[in-house]
């Protein structure tokens, strides 16, 4: 997953934010999907992506891939933690839990989608805008939640 890429595209959109704070969004694998620090927000929201088995190179689609953001707003501007679920080969038996590869015209969905969420969450703004929806794969494969993390964290809307 290419970091950089998420917070460019963060930093673009945060930049709409409440003038003076300055926000920042990194990865963190620690984000509990059930649990946040006091003062902290959540969102969790879907999209499609891409997974490659490290171990026999198996690549399939979902559009069941889930992002836990974490959101904190503190004196002069905040944190958004962002923790992309995982997903396992259906063909291994003990292969690894993948991380997922989200196109760059996702990764902007989710993030305009994550900074409407900041507004409302932690400046009490009212939104009338409606999320924007990613763009999905044409994919007629059945989730797997034995192989899915978010459906193990009981947090999958598939589960």
């Amino acid at each position: 997953m290419a970091d950089s890429e998420w917070t460019r595209i963060f930093a673009n959109y945060a930049g709409d934010l409440k003038e003076g704070d300055t926000w920042r969004l990194e990865f963190d694998d620690s984000v509990d999907p059930e649990n946040t620090n006091p003062g902290w927000r959540r969102y969790i929201k879907k999209t499609s992506a891409r997974f490659k088995c490290s171990k026999c190179g198996r690549v399939w689609a979902s559009n069941k891939a889930m992002v836990v953001f974490h959101m904190h707003l503190s004196y002069g501007g905040g944190i958004a933690k962002a923790k992309p679920l995982h997903q396992k080969c259906k063909t291994c038996d003990d292969g690894p839990m993948e991380e997922p590869s989200v196109s760059s015209a996702n990764v902007a969905i989710l993030l305009e989608n994550l900074v409407e969420q900041i507004r409302v969450k932690c400046y009490n703004e009212s939104m009338a805008k409606k999320p924007r929806h990613f763009r999905s794969f044409d994919n007629q494969s059945p989730h797997e939640p034995a192989h899915c993390e978010a459906c193990m964290q009981g947090i999958c809307p598939k589960s």
